[in-house]
């Protein structure tokens, strides 16, 4: 209603407009090849406007013609163009479904349809790598990385070729260049971390870690865990060739992360070796207090060289009490008194977890003391039958192996970090058969074997 009334409105100005003009008094004489004009003035303005607007629509209709060759042009191309980023998104998306043939075909038609598109080269080099086509798709890489533009995603895409031929030194190579070019390349500081760990060149290792940036806490935490990590495979290395140089990684290690088992352990180890004993049994106790593991109770048990076994069961049971708090407590303590003789307080110890839930340590440990206390074979190999079938004790694992102690990288991987204190899901032949009621660090100890408690 009011867009009508607005153009009945306009309407009337015009024709008002018009008419005033029309009657404008005076007149225009015009001469034009011996005619002589004399229109009014209004007429001749009116007359004056129409020619103008007949002259303006007849250029446009010129103007028209003479650009259309031009215009058709940039409409193709605007076609081809859209032609070509459909058929690019079409190739991202056939690659991602798992069909690298129509992606690869539909990157080509991309490029004859958008030259000098560097996606479009990039997604074929993909597709070919996809395919195993991989002369074509070292070409097609080898070629982008000319380009400034290109050549971090053409390296990113040699490192994959080279990662899926298993050529691990090409791969590396390729990772470090673009580390040159990007430093801030995630993947590449992660490859060339890798292989510095693989290595053991822990001291480039520890530099790249400390360039890091950390901007948030979990960052900051993972930092701290990776230097603790490298320091105390430092220390780990050092500990026989050079005690001081390898306490000083281990107790960099410890302000760290100050309840790192492992490093704790070398430390110690360094301060028994030395004749530090108090310092030994200071760390260890403040160990146990916040992991209770059972390889801190052995190596606290072992802290004066030469002690007799009984020696070593009052030394634990300033550490644990009776009945112990865990299970690693109470096969630690019933180690302990086994070795002793004190079959009572091993049977004591080990009291809490005889249920339906004992592990294979407890079970062994059992076997011990049934056979020890009372010579009792039957009862002693039942506990050894359930023990076959009992659930494992926690140990060192990585990637399915297992260790008697820490290693600071996988053996399997090469990954830093990989060793956990957890109950191993299952067997490898690569694992160490130990004992379960034996403690790892008990088992490496460097330390005199257990005495009778004469």
């Amino acid at each position: 209603m009011i867009r009508l009334a607005s153009w009945i409105i306009g309407s009337l100005v015009v024709a008002a407009l018009a008419a005033w003009l029309i009657s404008l008094p005076g007149t225009l004489t015009l001469e034009v090849a011996g005619y002589r004009m004399q229109p009014r003035l209004g007429a001749a303005i009116f007359l004056f406007m129409l020619v103008a607007l007949l002259v303006i629509v007849l250029w446009a209709i010129i103007r028209r013609i003479i650009t259309a060759p031009r215009a058709i042009a940039q409409r193709n191309r605007q076609r081809r163009h859209l032609q070509g980023v459909d058929a690019l998104s079409d190739a991202v998306v056939a690659l991602q479904a798992g069909d690298p043939a129509r992606a690869r075909s539909l990157a080509r038609d991309a490029q004859a349809r958008l030259p000098g598109n560097a996606a479009a080269k990039l997604l074929e080099a993909r597709a070919d790598l996809a395919l195993g086509d991989m002369p074509a798709a070292r070409e097609h890489y080898r070629a982008l990385i000319a380009s400034e533009k290109t050549a971090v995603a053409a390296l990113t895409g040699l490192y994959d070729q080279a990662r899926a031929q298993n050529r691990e030194d090409a791969a590396l190579v390729f990772a470090r260049k673009t580390l040159a070019l990007a430093p801030g390349s995630a993947w590449a500081a992660d490859a060339v971390f890798d292989d510095l760990a693989r290595r053991g060149q822990w001291a480039e290792a520890v530099a790249m870690v400390n360039a890091e940036p950390a901007n948030n806490r979990e960052d900051r935490a993972r930092k701290r865990r990776r230097q603790a990590v490298i320091e105390t495979a430092r220390a780990r290395e050092a500990e026989n060739s050079d005690p001081l140089v390898a306490l000083d990684h281990a107790s960099t290690a410890l302000k760290l992360l100050p309840d790192f088992v492992p490093a704790a352990l070398i430390a110690a180890r360094i301060h028994i070796n030395r004749g530090e004993t108090r310092k030994a049994m200071s760390l260890l106790r403040r160990i146990w207090r916040s992991t209770g593991h059972p390889d801190v109770a052995a190596l606290y048990s072992h802290a004066q060289p030469g002690a007799s076994a009984v020696d070593r069961l009052k030394r634990l049971r300033e550490i644990i009490d009776v009945p112990p708090p865990h299970r690693s407590a109470g096969t630690a303590l019933a180690r302990a008194a086994i070795d002793a003789y004190d079959w009572p307080l091993a049977r004591n110890a080990l009291a809490p977890f005889v249920g339906p839930e004992a592990t294979q340590g407890v079970a062994s440990l059992m076997a011990e003391i049934e056979e020890g206390q009372n010579g009792d074979h039957g009862k002693a190999r039942e506990w050894l039958a359930r023990a076959v079938q009992a659930p494992r004790d926690p140990a060192w694992t990585a990637d399915g192996l297992v260790s008697d102690e820490w290693e600071p990288v996988s053996p399997v991987t090469g990954r830093l970090d990989a060793f956990e204190w957890k109950v191993p899901v299952t067997l490898s032949s690569r694992s160490v058969a130990t004992l379960p009621a034996q403690s790892s660090a008990e088992a490496a100890l460097p330390l005199a074997p257990a005495q009778n408690p004469t």
